[in-house]
């Protein structure tokens, strides 16, 4: 289980991302077509509302590392929810 200051940055992080991504989107067409006031008020946006900060975590108990995609949650609970037969459509193989 990740540490609930880590989870809720990051729940932060997804607000600002979602606050700001019109603003940033605009901004970034202006500065590639070459306005430079556009990457001055693109440095004034906070740091947190980029996209390249969030961070993929499992929607069960939030951890960071070993996540995979197509189902949203980490190795871990994957294999144990698996494992249970919690997950349509996978089953522990065996030959």
């Amino acid at each position: 289980m990740a540490k609930k200051s880590m989870i809720a940055r990051d729940v932060k992080r997804d607000a600002l991302c979602e606050k700001f991504a019109v603003k940033r989107s605009e901004l970034k067409i202006r500065v590639a077509n070459g306005d430079m006031d556009a990457m001055f008020e693109l440095n004034k946006l906070p740091k947190n509302s980029s996209p390249s900060r969030q961070k993929n975590r499992c929607e069960l108990d939030g951890r960071p590392r070993g996540f995979m995609r197509e189902f949203g949650i980490s190795r871990v609970k994957f294999r144990q929810l698996a494992g249970a037969g919690l997950i349509p459509g996978v089953k522990k193989s065996s030959w």
